[in-house]
């Protein structure tokens, strides 16, 4: 969740899951559904990719994934044992992630060269320590939370990072991904699960540190980016909000842990996150408007992709994106529209209509020139960026906003995937690493929107001119791990 205060504030939280504003209709968030009656509410928004840390490079440099140096997730297994917690613990240049290079700017350093003050909480992913991806050294003043997205698999670690050195929780090292539940402990009883709800919970320390952010710069213009991991698995929670949703929801059967750590409540431990998080967009609205800066404080609240496809999170139970294509297939690490069309709410008093809603196509490339033109920023000479400002669209002057000719992503994860969306058309390629496919399927979003029916045989004009754009809307990735297949193969 970014926050930025110009006298301007923008804010960016990253959540999975829509809030009821866009239709969850068993979770509670009060506080989101606020922030879109006193905002504007978008409904073709989408994330930069169906993953977090290349969605998370694209917001920064404005780069879609055809173009974004991050394109996929990559745990840099080359270096060592990346996936062992005790050997993390030991070498912490095992943690992170392959690091945005010094040579690309990002928001954070050109509202650092316009005055700003600029901050980093939650989860980071786009830099080992010590290297120079880490936040410090792309753009931001202070940064706390994770650095790695492998840590960000538990929400009582052993340690964050506040700037560049190590600090300790009250925790004890329990790998996340560990043995499923104890075979001689009950799986219905409370106990059983202590070793996996500590002390320290990460999240709650984050929102500290954020809210103490934002009271040190209250006379400064600052940037706030608020990546909250919240609702990532694993599935824990404040217990409180794991209590009320038991009583809400009734008895259900506990998860014993095949991927992540065991939980016995796991719906009403995933509504409890969910309703956490929006307590502290709560909790940092009444600290804008504590210190008398709300009014000059723009927020806008996003997620990087879709619902979880693991079985501990029921999707059909919560209807996780519905009226998109809710199955497993069609989520996260997908570029079906459940994968990469998110919520998108902005607040700004007094300069966005209170209750408005808006159909303009954008994406997350689209955050650095907007967030540019809110603070009169400079956009870098030297790098594409490939987004759009949608200030004129927050601003209700419809006529003057530049519109995207189409939208492109790929994903290299998985099979390898490309999307694109023109108008109402979809196009979308799968298993291009895995079979060499290259056929195209097409939907009509105007009346298919979970894209059941392939169109593409009856509009072959249209698949020619979105495979030309798929074709010219990228080049190939310096990484081997994001190289897209055969269209990256040297003819």
């Amino acid at each position: 969740m970014p926050c930025l205060n110009a006298k301007t504030c923008s804010v960016k939280n990253t959540i999975y899951l829509c809030p009821r504003t866009y239709g969850q209709a068993q979770i509670e968030t009060p506080n989101l559904d606020e922030l879109a009656r006193k905002g504007m509410k978008f409904t073709q928004f989408y994330s930069g990719s169906a993953v977090c840390a290349p969605a998370r490079c694209i917001l920064l440099t404005g780069q879609h994934t055809g173009h974004a140096h991050v394109r996929g997730n990559d745990e840099w297994k080359e270096r060592g044992e990346v996936w062992s917690f005790e050997a993390m613990y030991e070498n912490p240049k095992l943690e992170g992630q392959r690091p945005l290079p010094d040579s690309l700017i990002t928001i954070a350093e050109s509202l650092q060269d316009r005055g700003y003050k600029t901050a980093c909480v939650g989860k980071w992913g786009l830099g080992v320590p010590e290297s120079e991806g880490i936040p410090n050294k792309q753009g931001f003043d202070f940064f706390y939370g994770y650095n790695c997205q492998r840590q960000a698999h538990n929400y009582y670690p052993t340690h964050l990072w506040k700037n560049e050195d190590r600090a300790m929780l009250d925790n004890e090292l329990v790998p996340p991904h560990a043995a499923p539940l104890d075979k001689s402990l009950d799986p219905n009883s409370e106990s059983s699960y202590d070793k996996f709800n500590q002390n320290d919970y990460a999240a709650t320390l984050m929102q500290k540190e954020a809210l103490q952010f934002v009271e040190d710069n209250q006379a400064n213009p600052f940037f706030l980016y608020y990546a909250t991991p919240i609702p990532h698995v694993a599935l824990q929670a404040p217990k409180r909000w794991v209590d009320y949703y038991r009583e809400k929801f009734g008895e259900e059967e506990p998860y014993t842990g095949k991927a992540y750590v065991p939980c016995q409540y796991p719906k009403a431990t995933y509504a409890a996150m969910i309703s956490y998080l929006d307590e502290q967009v709560g909790e940092l609205i009444a600290k804008l408007k504590a210190l008398d800066i709300y009014d000059d404080s723009i927020i806008l609240f996003t997620s990087d992709n879709g619902s979880t496809f693991l079985d501990q999170v029921d999707i059909e139970f919560f209807q996780s994106v519905v009226p998109l294509r809710n199955d497993t297939e069609s989520v996260k690490a997908s570029l079906r529209e459940g994968g990469i069309r998110v919520p998108l709410i902005v607040t700004w008093k007094g300069h966005i209509e209170a209750g408005s809603e808006s159909d303009h196509m954008a994406a997350f490339w689209d955050f650095f020139p907007t967030i540019c033109e809110l603070t009169e920023s400079k956009l870098p000479n030297n790098q594409q960026i490939d987004g759009i400002s949608f200030v004129p669209t927050l601003l209700g002057e419809e006529d003057s906003q530049q519109q995207h000719e189409y939208l492109y992503w790929e994903f290299p994860e998985r099979s390898g995937s490309q999307a694109i969306r023109q108008g109402k058309w979809k196009a979308y390629r799968d298993n291009i690493k895995k079979e060499d496919n290259l056929e195209i399927e097409l939907y009509n979003l105007e009346n298919d929107l979970q894209e059941q029916n392939n169109i593409a045989r009856k509009h072959p004009d249209v698949v020619a001119e979105l495979e030309e754009k798929m074709a010219t809307s990228r080049y190939p990735s310096q990484t081997e791990r994001w190289k897209m297949g055969i269209l990256d193969v040297e003819k």
